[in-house]
């Protein structure tokens, strides 16, 4: 490594290297190239997350996961902010994202089990007015949901006409329609239909025309290739930035 060019580890980097180090060495057996986080301005390896382990995924720095620093890469898109001076709800909020956003008044979260939230709601009846936000925010929450339709529904009445929902969520890539089956509750059966114990369905291409039937204006955001490497992103995912029409 050229320290000239590599950011100096923190304690708290030093402290994630060696969790990284005992919970799948296998990372470390191979050359593992710098990244750049555009979330905290990082330059260095990145290390695993994940059961199986996703390699080259979190900022040693910050704790950024892909989908995190994908969304901070739309937010600043052309120098600016996009979420400057917009009143935004988070579900499911991620540590980084409330650290980020730490002291802004604009920013709300929710969430029916974890705990520190400022409205503890279900997705699908949620207690706030209409038009409320200029922003909703939800990555990977909409897999864990039953009804994902009608929490879609709540998403897109919670925002203000011509508001902004930026969403993701887990995509089959080579499958058209989402796979769901309503019948299949164990724990090990959904790991093996929908890749975790807690996800009720696996989403295809059809994603966006479940946003666009409930009102929304879909359009997709991803990095070109290059960067996806520079920035530690993954191949085969994008946010879907879907638009409440503004009349």
């Amino acid at each position: 490594m050229n320290a000239d060019t590599l950011t100096p580890l923190s304690w708290t980097a030093r402290r994630r290297l060696i969790g990284a180090w005992f919970r799948d060495r296998g990372q470390f057996a191979r050359k593992m190239l710098p990244r750049t986080c555009p979330v905290c301005g990082f330059h260095g390896s990145f290390i695993s997350v994940g059961k199986p382990s996703r390699w080259d995924a979190r900022c040693l720095n910050c704790g950024c996961r892909e989908r995190h620093r994908l969304t901070w890469l739309w937010m600043t898109e052309g120098g600016g902010n996009r979420l400057e001076g917009k009143r935004i709800l988070h579900f499911a909020p991620e540590k980084v994202w409330m650290k980020q956003m730490r002291g802004n008044k604009l920013y709300e979260t929710a969430d029916l089990l974890q705990k520190g939230v400022t409205h503890k709601v279900d997705i699908t009846r949620i207690p706030l007015p209409d038009a409320s936000y200029d922003v909703v925010m939800a990555h990977h929450v909409l897999e864990h949901i039953d009804d994902d339709q009608t929490a879609m529904r709540e998403l897109f009445r919670l925002l203000k006409p011509g508001g902004t929902g930026v969403f993701s969520v887990p995509v089959n890539t080579s499958r058209q329609e989402t796979y769901e089956n309503p019948a299949i509750t164990d724990p090990d059966l959904r790991v093996a239909h929908f890749s975790a114990p807690d996800h009720k369905r696996y989403y295809g291409l059809d994603f966006a025309n479940k946003l666009a039937a409930v009102g929304f204006t879909v359009t997709t955001f991803r990095m070109p290739p290059d960067q996806e490497v520079q920035y530690g992103l993954l191949r085969d995912e994008w946010i879907y930035i879907a638009a409440k029409p503004a009349g």
